[in-house]
């Protein structure tokens, strides 16, 4: 942690840029290209405010992961569906402050 307090607000925004850089070095996208689609993303949410890496910011982030998954046939809708499913469940169950585990 630097003296500014931690890069990411939430640990679940930290998971999603890992996803996506060990994706991108696995080969499955170029980063410019993510680049591009992540902006047509914040485009599309309309989102003109100064962003700060929040919660919107990541939605948008987690939007433009799901669309590349699904163009490059890693992940199905009906996969994330599922998966999104099984999260939910297991942060509903799981106590304040333990670690949510699938």
């Amino acid at each position: 942690m630097s003296a500014r307090g931690p890069v990411f607000a939430e640990p679940w925004h930290a998971q999603l840029f890992a996803l996506t850089v060990h994706l991108n070095e696995a080969g499955h996208f170029d980063w410019p290209d993510w680049a591009q689609a992540f902006g047509a993303t914040l485009k599309r949410h309309g989102l003109s405010q100064d962003l700060d890496g929040g919660d919107d910011y990541f939605n948008a982030w987690l939007d433009t992961l799901e669309e590349f998954l699904g163009a490059r046939g890693l992940a199905g809708a009906g996969e994330l569906r599922r998966m999104k499913a099984a999260w939910e469940a297991a942060w509903l169950r799981t106590p304040h402050g333990a670690p949510v585990q699938l």
